[in-house]
């Protein structure tokens, strides 16, 4: 089985595949950035014995991270409990991706992952829009990554409103009744829901203006099934795309090490 981590700003997203490339089970724990080796591994160990998963069976681990504090600790957690070391997304771990990029080293290991993962589940074009911490927005021609937006993620902005303006409450991400509000909450509520909707189609439609109709636009993150139901261009969504993509990219980094064994 193969166990594949993405340590994000917000959220460390767990997932277990089986021996065919089945997701077992998936699981979204608040990120801890000063979370010690040992914290680590209890979280892990509480994440098996919730599903019912034994993480002695576990024969290799992938790693992406935006978190640098975090990475070591959950690598020697992951060591620890299964024996192995982790693979961690890099410099060196080849994805077949072709990435036009000033410089490589910038491109967030998320972004690959559900890049790599896009291009094996979708014709292409594709443009994905990926709504966490920051929602971004990428666009993928064949095998190469074209380049891509970045843009203040749903929730960041809405705290963000709420801690600047004295008098607008913190809410929750929910529709209201109608597109226009009638109090302030239902107001905020129009703006956060509808207006990240219509920016995402309004971005959709530059881009694709920029360069060519997508074939598929794929959604996916914590945000994504608030708003993108209520975007006009269709969407797929798949929450899972990220932890598939690590997953490829484990057994093509792998693919010769098992034949040999």
């Amino acid at each position: 089985m193969i166990l594949a981590i993405d340590i994000g700003n917000s959220s460390t997203t767990i997932g277990l595949f089986g021996e065919h490339g089945g997701l077992r089970f998936r699981s979204d724990l608040t990120t801890r950035k000063g979370a010690t080796r040992d914290q680590c591994a209890v979280n892990l160990l509480d994440v098996f014995r919730l599903y019912g998963a034994d993480i002695g069976e576990v024969t290799g681990t992938i790693i992406a991270s935006v978190v640098p504090p975090l990475t070591a600790a959950l690598c020697g957690a992951v060591e620890m409990l299964t024996g192995r070391a982790p693979l961690l997304m890099g410099p060196g771990v080849k994805t077949g991706l072709n990435i036009k990029a000033d410089i490589h080293a910038q491109m967030g290991a998320d972004i690959v992952a559900c890049s790599v993962a896009a291009i094996a589940k979708y014709p292409g074009p594709i443009l994905i829009v990926d709504m966490g911490t920051a929602t971004t927005m990428s666009l993928i021609m064949g095998n190469t990554y074209e380049g891509c937006v970045i843009l203040p993620g749903v929730q960041l902005s809405l705290e963000a409103l709420s801690d600047r303006a004295a008098e607008l409450p913190h809410i929750s991400i929910s529709p209201p009744a109608s597109i226009l509000g009638h109090n302030t909450v239902d107001a905020m509520r129009s703006g956060v829901v509808y207006g990240n909707a219509s920016m995402v189609d309004g971005m959709i439609a530059r881009l694709e203006a920029a360069s060519q109709p997508a074939a598929t636009v794929v959604g996916t993150g914590q945000a994504a099934p608030d708003i993108l139901k209520y975007c006009q261009r269709s969407i797929v969504y798949d929450a899972d795309l990220l932890l598939c993509g690590l997953y490829l990219i484990y057994q093509k980094n792998t693919e010769g090490k098992q034949r040999k064994a």
